[in-house]
């Protein structure tokens, strides 16, 4: 199956799971963002850290401009393949077609990692 249209890049899995890992560190000791509206909301206001979303959205303008809004703000996101992971790692028992990081708790150098790891994958410099 293809990538839709909103995915810009190619992340691996060693990096897509440790964003999991992050988001589950976060949720425990921080504070994350679940859902669309709330990941929107914090990125609009400049509070998300790290934004997560899925691939497995349907339809796809549900996280569309995500992206674009990321780029705008200079907030790291990064794609991952499941919505029921995403919803797993935060500890809620539904799918979620995004999410974020507004407080990074024990998973700070986590987070950090990752957007230099995401910064890589993006210029292609893996």
């Amino acid at each position: 199956m293809s990538k839709p249209f909103y995915v810009k890049f190619e992340v691996p899995k060693e990096i897509a799971d440790a964003a999991y890992e992050a988001l589950q560190i976060a949720s425990k000791t921080g504070a994350v963002r679940k859902g669309t509206n709330e990941t929107t909301k914090a990125v609009e206001r400049g509070q998300a850290k790290l934004v997560i979303i899925a691939e497995d959205v349907d339809p796809p303008e549900v996280v569309a401009h995500l992206p674009l809004l990321c780029d705008e703000r200079k907030i790291p996101y990064i794609f991952v393949p499941s919505r029921e992971q995403i919803g797993k790692a935060i500890g809620i028992d539904v799918k979620a077609a995004a999410a974020c990081i507004a407080k990074e708790g024990d998973a700070a150098g986590l987070v950090k990692e990752l957007s230099t790891r995401i910064e890589q994958v993006k210029r292609g410099t893996t």
